[in-house]
């Protein structure tokens, strides 16, 4: 790749920023070596990695790879036979424990998604055969880790001989402190101060130098006053030199020790080698993914035919809070685009946009756009941008880019991208336009895909006349003299010079003698351009107030909707308490009755007067029968019976008793009767009691599979696709989560599946439970729901809801 095109559009900044993202040296490495590759293969491994990487930290936090070591020459030293030093060894213990701690990492992700050894590899990411290599060698680093507690230190139980060898040194110690301590308090007025000191690995005493005829021993130092000798007292030389003997023989227990370790570890060299070599690939893809998070990056779509489409990117070198995002796209319908606008306007900005993308894509970077940005791979990059003036090398700014120029119209071919800023700048204007269309036609007729800034007019023609090659413009707000940065592809922008001077305060005499200069052509040609322009923003202003009507008119029909609802249950609510409280005085009037007309039996039993007194009994029923079915509430029945013939599976309608919307699962009996789909209900109803829907996306699956309807079009065949999904997830869906008791790492995911599968069982509403607690868990709720696209709006749980415990969401 083009190093000078590398350095022109910052790559190594954002190589830079990469590093700080690897946990170790030899990641460090990986990260500042790495450039674009043109190999589309090659390019989309790359990216497959960054993204199982960055869906491995979202789902599941991220691994930790600090304390991988290079142990290149302790592996070459283990090669020939030789001992390997404490901190050689400590380095080997380093990198065997990051590998098993990212051994755990990755096994523990596949279990849970509930993969055995058995599945095939096709099964698991592109991560997956990198943390399946590693040995974590478990038994040796153990081995390691007890025999060696740090870089001064080795245990005592390492071996029994250098445990033997300890016991020895302290008794040995003890006794020497003890006759130390011994002639210490008998010689108490000789010494200069009561301690017992080391000289040359030797106990001696500080003894005034007057009294060094007293103390008998061997003088090994005195003090630079000379006033202090420290003496060895001569009962303790020999206690002395067995020290000596026990700490020479210590060392030689301690080389045992780490023979025998280095021993160990010699037949594993090749798979330290491996181990190292694996985490510290890692290591570098996951900082990859670091740097992709950090930017809020998203994975480019990769072809070799040139196309280009970048949504919203927005140039990760730049302020996040400020940048404005820029749509951009090169190659299908046009190879040259030709972008024009006063300066400060972000030309520059969108040509190396578009630059550094290629860079970051090609390097198997996630770049700042949003998703399903389209990138192409190219052989090369070329990028003229900046000032090239050099006084080193006698060029002007004019003679140093065109020195550039020709180095880049020798180079590039169909698979190269050029980039050119302020092309032709520099000289003579008409010179420089007219040398600046002769360079583009070149490169498009080699169908190279070039982007370049201009501000000459000339261009502008070439563009409007020239197939395949496209104008663009960076809109400029002329009111406050300020860019909005937004690239607007298919218009050619204007300078607005004069514009600008009459808003800073040039007099109006002065701009109208400019314009008098100006060729009738050109100011016409001007004119146009600000006529297109002022067009496009009526344009926009009305598209956006047509917009803000049709979402007042939507949400104006769904609060209608809901209000007519909510007064026919009223109205249905009040007309049943009237009929109940209407049949309960009814039961008592017809008791009462009852038990009159007995009575009037018994007494009237031997008048001889019962027939007539049971015919008025039975009157009087009758009369109570046909009141209590006047008051008796009848359904309401559908305001247009349907025909079981005309009837469909899959067809929406309304269960008019249950006040349900649902679609056809069977088609009806003899008597009438079939199955209606209600979200996660089914339910066995009369055809009497449903009624026909005109609905627009209704879709659903048979039971038995043979037909999906969409928008009340059936389709035969097996069921198959998003209905099926829909069907099986609203048979089996809840209308609620339940996180509590999970950690957040555990319950956004889980959260996140149940939302995807209550959206596909087309719930209009469900309840997220997380408790109360600290609110950690809340937090991460609320901040994960605010990223779903499918989320309309969420609250928390009113009175009788669950509070702030619960969060109601509800779908678009």
């Amino acid at each position: 790749m083009n190093q000078k095109a590398l350095k022109t559009l910052e790559y190594d900044k954002i190589i830079n920023q990469l590093t700080e993202y690897a946990a170790s040296p030899l990641g460090k490495a990986l990260c500042q070596s790495l450039s674009p590759s043109s190999d589309l293969e090659e390019v989309r491994t790359w990216q497959a990695q960054t993204t199982d990487a960055v869906t491995r930290i979202r789902l599941k936090g991220s691994v930790s790879f600090s304390g991988i070591r290079d142990i290149g020459d302790s592996l070459k030293r283990l090669d020939i036979g030789s001992s390997l030093s404490i901190p050689e060894l400590l380095s080997i213990s380093s990198l065997l424990t990051v590998a098993a701690r990212a051994k755990a990492y990755g096994r523990h992700d596949a279990d849970e998604d509930g993969r055995g050894s058995g599945e095939s590899q096709d099964d698991f990411d592109s991560l997956e055969p990198l943390f399946a290599g590693l040995e974590p060698l478990t038994p040796l680093n153990n081995e390691i880790k007890r025999c060696i507690l740090s870089e001064d230190e080795v245990a005592d139980d390492a071996s029994p001989g250098l445990s033997h060898v300890r016991r020895s040194m302290k008794v040995t110690a003890d006794r020497i402190h003890t006759q130390l301590n011994s002639i210490l308090n008998s010689c108490r007025s000789y010494l200069q101060d009561a301690v017992i000191t080391m000289r040359d690995g030797r106990y001696c005493l500080p003894v005034k130098s007057e009294y060094k005829n007293q103390v008998s021993g061997m003088v090994h130092d005195q003090s630079a006053t000379g006033s202090t000798l420290f003496i060895e007292p001569m009962a303790i030389i020999r206690l002395n030199n067995e020290m000596r003997e026990l700490e020479i023989q210590e060392q030689k227990e301690i080389e045992a020790v780490l023979a025998s370790l280095s021993n160990q570890a010699a037949p594993y060299t090749e798979e330290l080698r491996m181990d190292m070599e694996l985490l510290a690939q890692l290591d570098f893809i996951f900082a990859k993914a670091g740097l992709a998070r950090h930017y809020k990056c998203s994975a480019p779509v990769f072809n070799d035919k040139g196309y280009i489409h970048i949504k919203d990117g927005r140039h990760p070198l730049l302020n996040p809070q400020s940048v404005v995002p820029i749509n951009v796209w090169l190659g299908r319908e046009f190879d040259l685009l030709i972008v024009t606008g006063p300066n400060t306007g972000g030309k520059t900005v969108s040509l190396k946009t578009v630059g550094l993308f290629t860079l970051m894509g090609q390097s198997g970077l996630h770049i700042p756009a949003w998703e399903g940005s389209e990138l192409a791979v190219f052989d090369q990059v070329f990028a003229d941008i900046g000032d090239e003036q050099s006084i080193e090398q006698s060029l002007s700014t004019f003679s140093a880019h065109m020195t550039n120029i020709v180095r880049i119209l020798n180079e590039a071919d169909s698979r190269s991208l050029c980039l050119f800023d302020e092309l032709g700048a520099g000289t003579d204007p008409t010179e420089g336009a007219a040398l600046a269309i002769a360079i583009l036609s070149f490169l498009h007729n080699m169908k190279c895909r070039t982007m370049a800034t201009t501000h000459y007019s000339e261009l502008k023609v070439f563009a409007l006349s020239t197939p395949g090659v496209e104008n663009a413009c960076c809109e400029f707000n002329v009111e406050t003299l300020q860019p909005t940065y937004r690239l607007l592809i298919g218009i050619p922008g204007k300078s607005n010079a004069f514009a600008i001077s009459q808003k800073l305060g040039l007099p109006g005499y002065i701009i109208d003698d400019a314009k008098s200069h100006l060729e009738a052509k050109d100011e016409s040609f001007e004119d146009l351009l600000t006529s297109l322009e002022s067009s496009r923003l009526t344009i926009e202003k009305e598209q956006a107030e047509i917009n803000a009507y049709k979402d007042e008119i939507a949400s104006l029909k769904t609060r209608l909707t809901q209000k007519e609802e909510r007064l026919d249950e009223r109205k249905d609510k009040i007309l049943k308490n009237a009929t109940e409280e209407a049949q309960r005085i009814l039961r008592e009037a017809k008791e009462t009755a009852d038990q009159t007309i007995k009575q009037i039996n018994k007494l009237a039993a031997s008048s001889g007067v019962g027939k007539e007194l049971e015919a008025e009994r039975a009157r009087l029923r009758d009369q109570l029968k046909k009141t209590n079915e006047k008051l008796a509430v009848k359904p309401k029945g559908p305001s247009q019976p349907i025909s079981p013939k005309k009837l469909k599976i899959g067809d929406g309608v309304k269960v008019l008793s249950m006040n349900l919307k649902g679609t056809v699962s069977t088609l009806p009996n003899a008597r009438g009767d079939l199955y209606v789909q209600m979200g996660i209900l089914r339910s066995l109803v009369n055809i009497r009691d449903l009624e026909l829907l005109n609905e627009k996306d209704i879709s659903a699956t048979l039971g038995d599979g043979s037909s999906i309807s969409y928008g009340g079009k059936t389709a035969r065949g097996k069921g198959s696709g998003s209905s099926q999904i829909k069907m099986s997830k609203s048979s089996t869906v809840s209308a609620e989560v339940n996180l509590i008791g999970m950690t957040v790492d555990e319950a956004v995911p889980a959260m996140e599946k149940y939302l995807d599968d209550a959206y596909l069982a087309h719930l209009q509403t469900v309840r997220v439970v997380h408790g109360r607690g600290t609110g950690a868990l809340k937090n991460a709720v609320h901040k994960r729901l605010r990223q779903l696209k499918y989320v309309k709006e969420f609250r928390l749980g009113q009175f009788g809801e669950g509070d702030s415990g619960v969060t109601v969401v509800t779908f678009k």
